[in-house]
């Protein structure tokens, strides 16, 4: 199931115009709730966006890679405070791939918008201008904004012949791995 789940899941960035219901968006919370993350500290902060305008806000956050947001039903928006954990990074991108994943097997697209050391214009992070539009607490470091919604493109998987095995090494770095 779990290979099933992976092999099929790809970056969606076009939306049907239909809500996602509450019982997934439930699921999805349940999911980033129980991603692990570095001694148990649960750095992460999630923030569940459904309010069109302010998607449309959010798409805005940099030049480029943010403007489908403004077509997808919801977001959520990954924060981690960096206080709590000096591997925050690596706990909210954890968090954020079990959403994707549980998005999958919800039968939801999903995408990964990068913030973290992104930039909104050229003199402001795409950081601040979303912390100021949802309020975010100074504490707290955004690390990716994840769209989500009902699929309105559909995308092969990638075939297992397309994977990058050149890049797996057996033993040490240089010595081909045979699978």
């Amino acid at each position: 199931m779990f290979f099933s789940l992976i092999e099929r899941r790809r970056s969606i960035r076009k939306y049907q115009r239909k809500p996602v219901g509450p019982e997934k968006v439930e699921m999805l919370i349940e999911a980033a709730l129980r991603a692990p993350s570095s001694m148990g500290t649960n750095p992460w902060e999630f923030i569940i966006v459904t309010d069109q305008p302010v998607l449309e806000k959010l798409s805005k956050a940099k030049p480029h890679g943010a403007t489908f947001l403004k077509n997808a039903p919801m977001a959520i928006v990954v924060c981690a405070d960096p206080h709590k954990s000096s591997v925050w990074i690596e706990d909210a991108s954890i968090a954020a791939i079990f959403i994707h994943l549980a998005a999958e097997s919800l039968d939801l697209g999903s995408c990964w918008i990068q913030i973290r050391d992104r930039m909104y214009s050229e003199t402001r992070p795409a950081e601040d201008y979303i912390s100021e539009i949802l309020d975010i607490p100074k504490n707290l470091k955004v690390e990716a904004v994840i769209a989500i919604g009902h699929p309105d493109e559909k995308k092969a998987p990638r075939s297992r012949e397309s994977l990058q095995y050149e890049k797996v090494f057996y033993g040490t770095y240089g010595t081909s791995y045979h699978g």
